[in-house]
């Protein structure tokens, strides 16, 4: 048997993200292995096991390796602590700073949760707007169907088949769900679903639930009762952290319950009237299911403005605010309230003139909705005369169709990604080609910017065998994984040139951080030209790392265009997931280290005659869009149902002012800084 102590050093501890990386590794040698933490011992290839020892940042632990790959395990595991988890050290300083002063992490003007000392009118809560829109109406808080456990038992045989054959059914539904965040344009948010679905491997769980079977409890009984238990000392734990995954036990745990209870499909059981759904938070899951025709607008206590919540709801056109605090849990059913996602102002029991203001500002913005609609064909030009053009965001053929009816100007972004998940055999070029020459005709010769395969890493492919990454946002991930599988690159690249020649397609690779990757794809692209005996197209690369932007000069003479990704430039800039409990409030594209890096890419391209676009989230921001305009920035590629209202935005402004403003903010200090400015 080796042994070994070592010191947690990563900024958070054994929470999710590590406890994974370090079970996964675990899982990896036939040795058995345990963790000790004081009094507490778990096993290495139980995630839930791990996580129950709260390991904090700074606490030693003891690992044991008994069998016969001990000498390897127990090296890799001590590599893998030492080298962080997979955590850099400035989000330890950044986690540091986040727990000594609450309040940094949402100022004011962002929308920080309310607190006693805020200056807000006493029926006033402030959050972070969500997505645009006010709405009047009673409150409700979700809530999941009670389900009601049968003590029945048939055998042991079958409890065992029906509890194996529910967890298969919740993988099925995890890895759709999975595909249909892809779908919808928030992929990066689905990384939640990998830690549900090593909830459901979980070898202590499952002999826990198996060992209540031999006792003759029946499944659905077994496994409630395992996870109630198992989430009940996991919330327990000192670390909030830590403590928050007792509701990814609880959701993945709910979810194959209502399968072995057979209350599959139902969810919650909303009141016969429109409502303002009040929450902790909301999964993918919950916030693309609701019913529109029941559900106004929603609140969160928790969350951020680019979490998946958040991105969802703007997809969907569903007016909310995110981060509002934990007051808002402790309000009552069916009061009345205002919810501003314009502003992330709540009113709680408004007075007959805070209605009638509202109605009113209601009204205009639907007028102004409906007007933006009604001319959504016309180009968007400011009123000094600056063009600008407007895209969408799609994926799929449907999407496009949708998108021409908007008054999209050209796809700015098509993800491929559906194309490729949830099946066990990468698409055939003919059946890739299908699908590109369907969208590029549906767009009927307006251009398609086609973006290459973007997974690995935090979104796997189930045919593409790859080792476990301790940090898979920093991996074999997007150009990286499709020039280390060049049968895949090759394959698709056919198939969009082939497609070009019945529409106006042009390619995009993502994830580009080094000029020899651009050159790598770029010269694969040429060879297949020739090969099929057809014109090149025009190629971009999207700015999604700093190296990128910074190098922008240097990649300007190799591209016809750069298309700026700003959620994944946030992230990689600020170090901050912007999934992070604490860290989502200011994780903001309008940082002016984000905004200093667009500006240099467009001096860039616009320097070597080049046309520069954004894609990320940020392009359907309202204080975004005038900065983003003054900044130079010749394409805005947005979700669809945001296309008319950010061309009409863009008319109204004034192209010379706003360059005024864009050079100011990029004087500023903060995210606030430049969101004061935009409203001032």
């Amino acid at each position: 048997m080796k042994q070994q102590d070592i010191v947690i050093q990563n900024p958070t501890g054994l929470h999710a993200r590590p406890a994974k990386i370090f079970v996964n590794i675990a899982k990896g040698f036939q040795a058995d292995i345990r963790v000790f933490h004081g009094e507490k011992k778990a096993n290495a290839k139980s995630l839930i096991s791990l996580l129950t020892l709260g390991v904090e940042s700074g606490s030693q632990i003891h690992i044991e390796v008994d069998g016969e790959d001990e000498d390897a395990a127990l090296t890799a595991l001590v590599e893998v602590i030492e080298s962080g988890l997979g955590e850099e050290e400035l989000i330890e300083r950044v986690a540091n700073e986040v727990e000594q002063a609450p309040e940094a992490v949402a100022p004011e003007k962002e929308g920080k949760p309310q607190t006693e000392s805020t200056a807000l009118p006493e029926n006033s809560i402030q959050g972070i707007p969500g997505a645009p829109g006010i709405v009047i109406g009673p409150i409700y808080h979700l809530k999941h169907t009670e389900i009601k456990v049968e003590e029945t038992f048939e055998s042991e045989s079958a409890e065992k088949n029906q509890l194996q054959a529910a967890i298969e059914k919740a993988k099925g539904q995890l890895t759709r769900l999975h595909a249909q965040m892809l779908a919808q344009g928030v992929g990066s948010e689905a990384a939640i679903f990998d830690v549900h679905m090593e909830l459901l491997d979980d070898v202590e769980l499952l002999d826990a639930v198996l060992a209540k079977i031999n006792q003759r409890q029946s499944a659905a009984l077994a496994w409630q009762s395992t996870i109630d238990a198992r989430a009940k000392v996991v919330a327990g734990l000192d670390d909030p952290l830590l403590a928050a995954r007792a509701a990814d036990l609880h959701d993945v745990g709910y979810r194959v319950l209502r399968i072995l209870a057979g209350a599959d499909g139902e969810n919650s059981v909303f009141p016969d009237h429109p409502v303002v759904v009040v929450a902790d938070d909301l999964s993918p899951s919950d916030t693309a299911s609701l019913d529109r025709d029941k559900v106004l607008g929603f609140c969160t206590a928790s969350g951020g403005p680019t979490s998946h919540t958040a991105i969802i709801a703007r997809a969907l056109s569903l007016p909310a605010v995110v981060s509002a605090g934990e007051r808002v849990l402790a309000l009552d059913d069916d009061i009345t309230v205002i919810l501003n996602g314009d502003s992330g102002w709540i009113t709680l029991k408004p007075g007959d003139d805070e209605i009638a203001k509202a109605k009113a500002m209601q009204q205009a913005g639907q007028e102004t909705r409906l007007e933006a609609q009604r001319v959504s064909g016309e180009p968007a030009i400011t009123i000094d005369g600056h063009r600008v053009e407007i895209a969408a965001n799609i994926g799929g053929a449907a999407e496009a169709r949708e998108a021409l009816i908007s008054g999209a100007e050209g796809v700015g972004l098509l993800r491929t990604e559906f194309l490729f998940l949830e099946r066990t055999n990468p698409p055939l070029e003919d059946e890739q080609f299908a699908v590109y020459r369907d969208i590029a005709q549906a767009m009927q010769g307006a251009p398609v910017i086609v973006r290459t395969l973007d997974v690995g890493g935090d979104k796997p492919l189930p045919y593409i065998k790859m080792p476990e990454e301790i940090n898979p946002f920093l991996g074999v991930r997007g150009i990286r994984l499709c020039l280390a599988r060049p049968e895949l690159l090759r394959e698709q690249l056919r198939a969009v040139l082939r497609a070009a020649q019945q529409g106006t397609l042009r390619i995009m690779f993502p994830m580009v951080s080094d000029l020899s990757e651009l050159l790598a794809a770029r010269a694969l692209a040429d060879e297949i030209c020739t090969e099929l005996d057809v014109p090149s197209v025009e190629m971009g690369i999207m700015i999604e790392v700093p190296s990128a932007a910074l190098m922008a000069d240097v990649f300007a003479e190799h591209v016809d265009f750069f298309s700026i990704g700003t959620n994944d430039l946030t992230q990689y800039t600020l170090a901050m997931d912007r999934m992070h409990p604490q860290l989502a409030g200011k994780s903001d594209g309008l940082h002016p280290a984000i905004l200093r890096l667009i500006d240099a890419t467009v001096k860039a391209a616009h320097d070597a005659g080049k046309w520069v676009g954004v894609c990320g989230e940020l392009g359907a921001d309202p204080q975004a869009v005038p900065i983003l305009v003054g900044l130079g920035v010749d394409e805005l590629s947005v979700t669809v149902p945001a296309v008319p209202t950010v061309k009409a935005q863009v008319r109204a402004l004034d192209y010379s002012e706003t360059q005024t403003l864009a050079r100011r903010a990029l004087a500023c200090a903060t995210a606030s800084d430049v969101r004061q400015l935009v409203e001032k």
